[in-house]
């Protein structure tokens, strides 16, 4: 069996630290270097569910995207929900590595796997890194569909094809216009838009899209807007990067078992529709 810090060393490979932005938090946060590892767990969110179920598992090591201490702090007491999670990890012989910025660039990366997910053919970074000269790094992808459809069937396409959520899917712009060409990038994308103008695509989707970025987008041009649950467009990257790190463990003969959490971390919990419009009070839309 392979040791945490040979582990390690291969997902650094696959997603530099490096790479990350230099506001991120990326690597290990716990963890005995020269502990075996036999499961590794992948999960967006490094909450106490996701521990519970490492627990549950026998998991050695938990691989999350999102970081546990993004902004730092100065204490791992117990009584917090953040210092709770670190007691259970270290009590338990589990260590937690995090790929967030430097897994949204990488080829492939979040966008690839989001991508992949709703059957799209990534044609190029939507962000290309410069430091890349293949030109296939970068944040977001461009993507093509093998035939046009309309938004709404798109739209649809995206809710039939991302992990359930409470939000589901929201969608701005004409229904029935045809989409042929569309960038995706996984997690907060409402920073992007400049560069989704400048790609010339018909549609964007991602996530956390806030009403006056997607207002002012939709009035410069007519961009359609898919706006997804954060978590559900991170999701599919759980399961290509326990596929990376399956395929290297069968190079190396290391015998890991991964296993990609089910559980649903996207904090809002139920979704209630609108009945009425400010016309009409009391009727339905």
């Amino acid at each position: 069996m392979p040791r945490l810090s040979e582990v390690i060393a291969a997902l650094d490979a696959l997603w530099p630290p490096a790479r990350a932005e230099q506001w991120d938090a990326v690597g290990t946060v716990c963890g005995e270097p020269d502990a075996e590892v036999t499961r590794v767990l992948f999960a967006v969110d490094p909450v106490l569910e996701i521990v519970d179920e490492a627990v549950r598992l026998g998991a050695d090591l938990v691989v999350t995207h999102h970081p546990l201490y993004l902004r730092g702090t100065t204490t791992v007491e117990a009584g917090t929900f953040k210092g709770r999670v670190v007691h259970t990890l270290i009590k338990n012989d589990i260590a937690l590595h995090v790929a967030h910025t430097n897994a949204d660039t990488a080829n492939p990366g979040v966008s690839d796997a989001l991508a992949g997910a709703l059957d799209l053919r990534v044609t190029g970074p939507l962000v290309p890194d410069p430091t890349d000269p293949a030109g296939r790094r970068g944040l977001g992808r461009i993507c093509e569909l093998d035939h046009p459809e309309t938004l709404s069937a798109f739209a649809a396409r995206a809710a039939a094809r991302l992990p359930h959520t409470a939000q589901g899917i929201r969608a701005a712009g004409d229904p029935d216009a045809l989409i042929r060409t569309v960038a995706v990038s996984g997690g907060s994308g409402d920073s992007l838009f400049a560069q989704v103008r400048a790609a010339g695509v018909d549609a964007f989707l991602t996530a956390d899209l806030r009403h006056h970025p997607a207002s002012e987008a939709r009035e410069q041009s007519p961009l359609a807007l898919i706006d997804a649950a954060h978590w559900a467009t991170e999701w599919p990257w759980c399961e290509q990067a326990a596929a990376q790190l399956d395929a290297i463990s069968e190079r190396h003969g290391w015998g890991l078992r991964t296993h990609v959490s089910r559980t649903v971390t996207d904090p809002w919990t139920a979704h209630a529709p609108s009945v009425t419009s400010p016309n009409n009070p009391g009727a339905p839309n």
